[in-house]
């Protein structure tokens, strides 16, 4: 797997990483992303509701699909179904770039069944889970990478041991969280965690930084104090897809205008528009894509005047109308 040295990487983030959000940050600037969590458990046994999450367009590829769960054997099941493309319901317009292993996720309903963080407690099964997913992969040409932590808690803090684990099994690029599943996403990150790794793993595998990248100087920062090849942002292009823009032109020398707010507002609509028809093209409705949208879209409105009466019209919307008049309100 080939990285480019300062790859940006939209990082993947449940109920916002969708294929439309995907393909707006890609517009502005993301090298590529990674899909909102897949379980490897519900490919498996077949879940018809899993299908759409792993599911790639030709406007947001390339990218990865993330895969979390703790059995080997159904992870090495599911990387081959997810690197084929053959599973039940299967809609992908793309075969993915890489399969991630999500051994990050800090929520308690995923921990408490073993999954995401709570892998960290357990260095070798990181290691297994990777050689399980390799060899599902692997026959299709789809490299495996992973998604760590700093650690479990302040007591723990083994991303070195991990993914060193995770390398030697075979993983093409390792990405570092920050922070412990116990600090879950404050206070700010611990970017040494993330020179460790860098200093660590040989050159060839790509160290990716994440956590408290929210502009370009903070991306600079990251790559100065850590060595890393590159960054995931996630909470900090909710709202704010241009971050991957405003990094992009640093990078290049060039000037960056943010926008304006009624680009914004344009672009908070747009994303409506697409996840309402990429809900509806498989299987939902209007009315659960657009209660999904309120609260995406009122992250593009914190600096906008009146900022609270339009939030307050949004988080009442039942329908795409609604929410294109809440965003064209004076």
């Amino acid at each position: 797997m080939t990285i480019k040295p300062d790859i940006l990487i939209l990082a993947p983030m449940a109920g916002y990483t969708d294929a439309p959000m995907r393909s707006l940050c890609r517009r502005l600037g993301a090298d590529f992303s990674v899909t909102e969590m897949v379980s490897a458990a519900a490919l498996c046994y077949k879940d018809l509701k899993t299908a759409p999450l792993a599911a790639i367009t030709e406007e947001d590829a390339p990218a990865s699909v993330q895969l979390f769960g703790h059995d080997p054997a159904q992870m090495e099941e599911a990387a081959g179904m997810i690197a084929s493309g053959e599973y039940t319901g299967c809609c992908t317009d793309r075969l993915p770039a890489a399969i991630d292993i999500n051994m990050g996720c800090p929520v308690r309903k995923i921990v408490t069944a073993g999954d995401g963080s709570a892998l960290m407690k357990n260095p070798a099964l990181c290691g297994d889970m990777v050689r399980a997913a390799i060899r599902g992969a692997a026959p299709y040409g789809i490299p495996v990478t992973v998604k760590i932590r700093a650690g479990w808690d302040r007591a723990s803090v083994n991303a070195v041991e991990v993914a060193l684990a995770c390398a030697e099994a075979g993983a093409k690029m390792i990405c570092v969280h920050g922070r412990t599943r116990e600090q879950m996403y404050a206070p700010s990150a611990d970017w040494s965690v993330i020179a460790a790794v860098r200093a660590a793993l040989p050159r060839e595998i790509p160290v990716i930084g994440n956590g408290d990248i929210t502009s370009a100087e903070d991306y600079r920062r990251m790559i100065a104090e850590t060595g890393c090849d590159g960054g995931a942002i996630g909470r900090a292009a909710m709202g704010n897809p241009w971050v991957f823009a405003e990094i992009r032109a640093m990078l290049r020398g060039e000037t960056f205008t943010p926008p304006g707010e009624d680009e914004c507002r344009r672009t908070a609509v747009q994303l409506a528009r697409e996840v309402v028809a990429w809900q509806i093209r498989h299987g939902g409705s209007e009315r659960q894509a657009v209660h999904e949208c309120r609260g995406r879209c009122a992250h593009f409105i914190r600096q906008s005047r009146g900022a609270a009466a339009i939030r307050a019209r949004v988080h009442q919307a039942d329908s795409l109308a609604d929410i294109e008049n809440a965003l064209s309100a004076e």
